[in-house]
Parts: structure tokens; sequence; C-alpha cells
């Protein structure tokens, strides 16, 4: 890649980092469809950024087409696109927004996986009683961990990144960072607040030493637990339940959303509860329960 396209992709990534304050992962997946772009504008010979037209940016989303780009990839990469045309318009690498009129299909957005109620109880109830018959620190932690999960519908990152000051016991809520450094509050109900205190009380200090500093979950070696680690352990625990076969800690985010939303709250306060920016994001849950619901009316009703 040429040297000026090279300063252009480290100036954006600055821009993005900076005055955006975008996530590592976002960040990584703009940078990947920019640097996309530039290498296709190099290869149909053009240079000079400033010479950008609405057609070069079709011919590329056209040939990430044809090398079987998903419509949900293509649509990111739309997006991208447009973010860097406006940015660059605004510093005057560009005359016009070129990419502001860029048309592309809209991606396709399954529905995503839930456990039934039922289903949760069990996986939660297993993980108790086999912490009950073998309490050991790490059986403590995973129960904890799960149940918190499932309770708080956070983010594996999130839950990684908690430290013991964000705990606030008299109000039953934990303070997380999320996506865009963005904290937010969020209530913890009675079973996750004791699987906590018992982690906390009774397990915690056995795995404590100095690499622990303020994490409230630590590893077998007392350091801070990685998201591998609890992907691990909640696998397991919904390996419990019988017809589930391999789901990962964004299900219990999912479920929480989703008998959230069956229970009667409103997609303001579920939105705040996963931190979601838009409420677009949120909106998918009400699919998720309607589809349940027309799946139970079709079990249930004589005359379905």
């Amino acid at each position: 890649m040429s040297e000026d396209f090279e300063k252009l992709l480290t100036t954006f990534q600055r821009h993005l980092e900076v005055e955006r304050n975008l996530s590592v992962h976002t960040i990584r997946a703009y940078m990947g469809d920019l640097t996309s772009l530039l290498e296709h504008l190099e290869n149909s010979g053009l240079s000079d950024i400033s010479q950008l037209q609405l057609v070069h940016l079709r011919s590329w989303l056209a040939n990430q087409q044809v090398k079987g780009a998903s419509r949900t990839t293509i649509s990111r990469r739309a997006v991208s696109v447009r973010l860097f045309t406006k940015w660059a318009l605004k510093n005057k690498y560009l005359t016009s927004d070129v990419g502001a009129s860029l048309a592309t299909p809209k991606g396709h957005r399954t529905l995503p996986e839930v456990l039934g109620i039922d289903d949760a109880k069990t996986a939660m109830d297993s993980m108790a009683t086999r912490a009950a018959e073998d309490e050991t620190p790490m059986t403590l932690r995973d129960v904890a961990m799960v149940e918190m999960l499932y309770a708080t519908g956070a983010r594996v990152a999130e839950l990684c990144g908690l430290d013991l000051g964000d705990i606030d016991y008299n109000r039953q809520t934990i303070q997380v960072l999320g996506k865009g450094n963005k904290e937010r509050v969020i209530p913890l109900g009675n079973p996750a607040m004791r699987a906590l205190k018992k982690w906390l009380d009774d397990g915690r200090q056995e795995l404590l030493n100095e690499k622990s500093e303020k994490a409230v979950f630590l590893g077998a070696r007392g350091k801070r637990i990685d998201q591998r680690a609890v992907r691990t352990v909640v696998y397991e625990a919904l390996s419990a339940i019988e017809g589930i076969e391999r789901m990962g800690p964004h299900a219990l985010r999912h479920s929480a959303a989703t008998h959230l939303l069956e229970g009667g709250a409103d997609l303001r306060t579920v939105q705040e509860i996963l931190g979601h920016a838009s409420l677009a994001t949120t909106q998918i849950y009400t699919h998720v329960s309607t589809e349940r619901l027309q799946k139970a009316f079709k079990q249930a009703h004589p005359r379905a």
C-alpha cells in the first residue's frame, strides 16, 4: 500500500480512538474494511483519495459480493465507508461526501439463541447443586459468574472487568464498563447477590495473591479471570440442559433480555440494562418473544 494511504489509515484510526472513543473490536473492524477499500482502489489504478467517486465504492462492494461476502458483511462495510467519507470531507481529503448516497442491502439479522425460563432455572440449579456437593473456590466462583451473567445480561468482557469497588451491596447493583468506555449500573437479583457474596466471602481469598489486584473474579492462578475461562464455564453449565448442544455466555445475555421483556419490562429499560446504544438493537428481542408466543400458541391452542 502507498505511503499516502498508510498515513490516511493512521490518521483515521486516531480519529476513531480519540474522537469517537470506540472499542478496540469496533476499530479493528472499521480499519479492516477501510484497508480492503484502499487496496481495491490501488488495484483499480486510483492512488489519490481526493479522486474517490461513488462508482469506486460500488465497484468495491460488488467485488466483495463476488468473493462471497454475506449481506450482513457488505452492509457493515458500507457503514464503515460512509463513516470514513464523512470524516474525509470534514478533514478536506474529499470535496464532497461521495459515500453518503451509497445504497446497500440490509443485513440479515438472525434471531438470537434463547433459553426457556425453565431451562435457565435448570442450569442455575445444576450449578448450585454441584457447588453444594463439592464446595471449592472454583465451584463457588463458577456459580456466581453464571448467576450474574443471567441476572444482569452483562457481556463477558464486562464481567471479567468487574472490580470490588463496582459492587454496591446496599442498592444491590454493579457498575460495569461497556462498549465505548460507557459506564452503566445494573441491578442484581437475590440469587445472584447470594452467589456473589458466597464467592467473595468463602472462595476468593483462597485464590488471592499479589496478582489479583481488585478483580472480583479470579482465575486458578489468582489473576483476573479471562474471557476464555468464563466461556468454558458457561458452556459446561448449559450442557446440563437436555437438548442444548453448545450455548455460550451470549445466550445468557439474550435470555436475560427476552425474559425481562416477557416479564413486562419496557424496551427502554432493557436497552439501558444491556447497554445498547440503539433501541433498534434491543428491539430484536421483541421478535424473539413474539416467536416464542406463536410457538406456544400453536402447541397449546385447539384452534391453532
